[in-house]
């Protein structure tokens, strides 16, 4: 499974750069710099000044490869969404209950990973943490309608819909897998950051075990109520 992911080509919506950073070292160093910074630091002390100091370059440089660290950080968490989505159909593939499906996909949404052989430069423990504090800054903007017209949502959007897959495979007539779909893997980063920052948000505890449990319960529960009524 590891050598079969390792070998996958995670696609990156073009718009998010000028530049693909994949094609060169500099590029590579960029991104492994850009998510140490953002992770340690966070998007709003982050910038091309400091990134460019660490990776012995210019801003100018910077610049080549992104327009601004909006699309900078759209860049990585994009890559983060479509890594998980390829973790969560490899991670499925060969299991015929639709419910253990749901229980493997909540481990993989869940769980912090600590890198890929494949992407060196994408420390995805670190990406997991940016997920969890930064990722939603990526959408809550006001430049929100034209990023989505430019598709720059779209692995987000997919890791969404294989999600959705899972709760159709469960109950086909669920009228609303999409949005269960996005409270649970919205809910898991949000209770995840509210037990580190904000406890008295966060009944569940830290632990990925008991998060994964209470988002399994919290979707069977969903969709048992709705096949009772």
């Amino acid at each position: 499974m590891k050598r079969l992911l390792a070998n996958i080509q995670i696609k990156v919506p073009e718009n998010t750069f000028l530049k693909d950073p994949e094609g060169s070292e500099l590029g590579k160093r960029i991104i492994e710099e850009s998510i140490r910074q953002i992770d340690e630091y966070g998007l709003e002390a982050f910038n091309f000044k400091k990134l460019a100091e660490a990776v012995g370059s210019t801003e100018a440089s910077i610049y080549r490869y992104f327009e601004n660290k909006h699309k900078l950080l759209l860049y990585i968490t994009s890559w983060y969404w479509a890594w998980l989505e390829y973790q969560l159909v490899f991670g499925i593939a060969n299991v015929a209950a639709a419910s253990e499906k749901l229980q493997r996909a909540l481990h993989i949404l869940t769980e912090p990973y600590s890198g890929q052989e494949n992407y060196p430069h994408m420390q995805t423990d670190a990406l997991h943490r940016i997920a969890i504090s930064e990722s939603s800054k990526s959408y809550f903007t006001r430049t929100v309608d034209d990023d989505n017209r430019k598709k720059l949502f779209s692995p987000y959007k997919a890791l969404i819909s294989r999600m959705a897959e899972i709760y159709l495979e469960i109950l086909p007539n669920y009228p609303h897998s999409h949005s269960l779909a996005v409270i649970v893997v919205e809910g898991i980063l949000h209770q995840s950051y509210y037990a580190a920052h904000l406890p008295s948000l966060n009944d569940i505890g830290q632990r990925p075990e008991d998060i994964r449990t209470f988002f399994q319960q919290l979707s069977l529960g969903t969709l048992q109520q709705f096949q009772n009524k």
